[in-house]
């Protein structure tokens, strides 16, 4: 049977929607309750802080609140049970993976529950509110705090740490993501041109689809858990 030795794992929306966490792109999703050149931009945030701590705020406060699912779960037990490397990829900025045990992850767009100077570059944990006159704590600047989150213009991170693992992956499985936002968008071609066998698992196919060799789609909850089954009873075959 089958036995990966190398396995990195991109995440999206689609595997918290479950928890109850919007998506940003499907139906009903955040970008349709918000305007996000007002909110999710430097230039914004220079413009209003205050709506977008207000934004960031509520986000913050939402994911407080959320679960892991069957979904994160079934990663996480892969990551602890998987006689091989796994590096987890993941385009969400809300701490699911890190509830449900994950330990080996890349936060390409930045975490909800941390914050940073722009003063002096600290990054800290934080999950309360934030305005305008919050003081850092390090540097005790007053208003240069703010969200850890890759806004749009600005690189995500751990890209080189990324694309060095997935030059040298067998496996590469692309969960609840739709395809479309790059430079995650072409992990997938990365991967391929690698050798890496490419796997989708999504609710519906991406724009990305054709790309993949193998597709399993429905809910995040079944087809996840499912799939991490199926790897390591092959593993231990």
């Amino acid at each position: 049977m089958t036995k990966f030795n190398r396995i990195i794992i991109l995440t999206g929306a689609g595997i918290s929607a479950e928890s109850g966490l919007d998506t940003f792109r499907d139906k009903g999703g955040i970008w349709e309750k918000y305007d996000l050149t007002q909110v999710a931009t430097p230039e914004a945030f220079a413009r209003d802080p205050d709506m977008v701590h207000e934004f960031y705020n509520l986000r913050r406060g939402m994911v407080k609140n959320v679960h892991p699912n069957p979904a994160h779960k079934a990663l996480a037990r892969l990551e602890q049970e998987y006689p091989g490397e796994i590096l987890l990829v993941t385009q969400n900025v809300d701490d699911l993976h890190e509830k449900a045990g994950s330990k080996n992850i890349c936060h390409m767009h930045g975490e909800l529950g941390k914050v940073r100077c722009q003063a002096c570059r600290e990054v800290m944990m934080w999950w309360d509110d934030l305005d305008r006159h919050t003081d850092c704590p390090v540097c005790e600047k007053k208003g240069r705090i703010r969200p850890h989150i890759v806004w749009f213009g600005e690189i995500p991170f751990d890209l080189n740490k990324i694309g060095q693992y997935l030059e040298n992956s067998d496996l590469f499985i692309s969960i609840g993501t739709s395809g479309t936002v790059y430079p995650a968008a072409g992990f997938v071609q990365a991967a391929m041109d690698a050798g890496a066998h490419t796997v989708e698992l999504n609710r519906e196919p991406s724009d990305g689809y054709s790309l993949f060799e193998e597709t399993h789609y429905g809910p995040a909850t079944q087809v996840v858990p499912q799939y991490v089954e199926k790897l390591l009873k092959e593993a231990y075959a």
